[in-house]
Order: C-alpha cells, then sequence, then structure tokens
C-alpha cells in the first residue's frame, strides 16, 4: 500500500535536529492537555513533564494536530493555543486523522494517534500517563480502545503507569496478549493501574534499568516487531490504595451511567469526576505519575541512542 504522510508532518526544528543527529527522542501525547485538566493547569504540567525530559538528558517532542498539520515537537505558542482551546479541541485516534486534517481542527492525540505520528517522524519512545484498554462492561457495549490494537501494529515503546484503573485491566491484559503487545515491568513484577502501584495482574517480563529494556528493544525492532508496553508504577508518595481509589471509581461509573455518558466522552468524565470525589488529589497523582514516566521515557531512549547497531548480514 503506497502512503504518503510526510505533506502533512510538520516537525520542529529543535526535534528534526535532534533526530537527523540520532539524539534521543521522547513523543508526549496531547489529549492529556486538551481533555486531562484544565487550563492553566494543563500548560503548567506540559512544560514540566518537558523539563523532566530534558533534565534526563532527551529531547521532548509533544505532538497534536493543529492547523491541518501532524504536528511534532509542539512548544511556545503553539503549545499555549493548544492547552487554552482545552475541551474544544477534538480527540484524535487512528479514524479521525485524515477527516480532522481535511477540517483543519485542532486534536489532542490519544495514545493510539501519537504512535502512529511519532513513528512517522522516526520517534521510539512516547511517555504517556495510562494507556486505554477494555472498558468495564465491555462484553456488552463493546468499548475497546484503539490504543491496544496500535501497540500491536506499530513500533514505538510506551513508558505508561499501567492502564487507566477505570477499565477492566484483565480483559485489557487479554486483548494486548492477543495482540502481540509485551508488557514489561519497569522495576516491578506486577501490573500498575495508574493510581494504585498494583493491579493484582502480573506483567510478561521485568526489567530492572534503562539499558536492559533499551537492549530489548534495539532486538525488537530489528525483528520488525511491533509496539512495547512498558509498565512504571506510580511513585510510592503519590499512590492509591487499590481499595481506596475503586470506591471512588465505582461512584463515577454509576454517574456516567446515570447521565447517559458513553464512548469518547467516557474517559474525560470519570477523570474530571474522580478528581471531584477525591478533592482534586488524583490529579496531584495525575501529574506525578505523567511525571514519573516522562523521566524513565527518556532515560530508555538515552541508553536506546548508545545501542550499537544491528550487525548486517
Amino acid at each position: 500500500m503506497r502512503m504518503n504522510a510526510q505533506p502533512y508532518l510538520s516537525i520542529s526544528s529543535e526535534v528534526g535536529s535532534a533526530l537527523a543527529a540520532g539524539r534521543p527522542v521522547v513523543a508526549l501525547e496531547s489529549t492529556i492537555i486538551t481533555h486531562g485538566m484544565p487550563y492553566p493547569q494543563n500548560l503548567s504540567m506540559a512544560r514540566e513533564v518537558e523539563d523532566v525530559v530534558r533534565a534526563s538528558g532527551a529531547v521532548p517532542a509533544t505532538i497534536a494536530i493543529m492547523d491541518g498539520r501532524l504536528c511534532v515537537g509542539v512548544s511556545g505558542d503553539d503549545l499555549e493555543r493548544l492547552a487554552q482551546e482545552g475541551h474544544k479541541a477534538a480527540k484524535a485516534s487512528r479514524r479521525d486523522m485524515a477527516s480532522l486534517l481535511a477540517r483543519g481542527v485542532m486534536a489532542g492525540t490519544t495514545v493510539a494517534t501519537t504512535m502512529q505520528i511519532a513513528a512517522l517522524a522516526g520517534i521510539r519512545i512516547f511517555a504517556t500517563g495510562g494507556i486505554g484498554g477494555v472498558h468495564r462492561g465491555a462484553e456488552d457495549s463493546f468499548d475497546i480502545s484503539a490504543d491496544l490494537e496500535e501497540l500491536g501494529r506499530t513500533p514505538v515503546a510506551v513508558v505508561c503507569a499501567g492502564a487507566k484503573s477505570i477499565l477492566d485491566i484483565a480483559k485489557t491484559l487479554e486483548v494486548l496478549e492477543t495482540n502481540g503487545v509485551p508488557v514489561l515491568g519497569f522495576g516491578t513484577d506486577d501490573f500498575p493501574a495508574f493510581w494504585a502501584r498494583t493491579s493484582g495482574h502480573k506483567v510478561d517480563q521485568r526489567f530492572d534499568t534503562a539499558d536492559e529494556i533499551a537492549r530489548m528493544l534495539a532486538i525488537q525492532s530489528d525483528l520488525g516487531m511491533g509496539g512495547v508496553l512498558i509498565a512504571n508504577p506510580i511513585p510510592e508518595v503519590d499512590a492509591w490504595e487499590a481499595a481506596a481509589i475503586e470506591g471512588f471509581i465505582a461512584q463515577a461509573l454509576a454517574d456516567a451511567d446515570a447521565k447517559g455518558i458513553k464512548g469518547k466522552a467516557t474517559t474525560p468524565f470519570l477523570l474530571q469526576r474522580i478528581f471531584e470525589l477525591t478533592g482534586g488529589k488524583s490529579l496531584t497523582s495525575n501529574i506525578a505519575l505523567v511525571k514519573n514516566n516522562a523521566r524513565v521515557a527518556a532515560e530508555i531512549a538515552v541508553a536506546l541512542a548508545a545501542q550499537p547497531a544491528a550487525p548486517k548480514a
């Protein structure tokens, strides 16, 4: 199949120079900016996360759809414009990209779409908060995030704090297995659940250093395989006990059901409702885990950039 995405791709000079020189780059998604928290907290968070990436030796590349372009390395006035747009921006997944580009609509990119655009730009590591997955009750609603299929097909490693606690994590892990996605634990045997450090489920393999993961990612790339999920638990000081957060999730799910909230609107509604039910503490934890993921992703990107090239046949 012929593909020509380059006319729609806009890479900042900083990110482009880093990629050309083989320096480490970390992709960052933008739905956390547009749909994850209000302005101006979202702008402050975005800048702080970029600072964490830089402090760990890599170049941040915030990704969004703006002005009819797939933008890689959104910064300065454009980053502020994106943050101010907030929920008025679209939420872009794989199926939306062409129509959003055609209409010139501003959009925050989900995990799936950020992976796509990162791969087009040649970025191999991506840091996010938590991936989407199989929603509770999916046996009736069939509500399964496009993130899971994207991980199976797109060669980008995603560092996250597991899957969002609002999801059915057991089913999410089953779909990841079906799609052939390796689920690695960074310093953990347990798969984390976003605000909680463990979900009661295990990862496929545990790695304790960035160098070890970089070696695995280099081999994954040499074999021409798809994405990798790197599960990095929220720092212990910022974590919630699973039972405590489950009570808030149950209430939020009941509220969503009562209001008839479905589809794309579900996750933003649940996150906002949990923010309200926890008195804002969930947002503090959310920001902490995103920064932690950005740090780990940058460390892995640095280690991956230092990996020797595969020997030629």
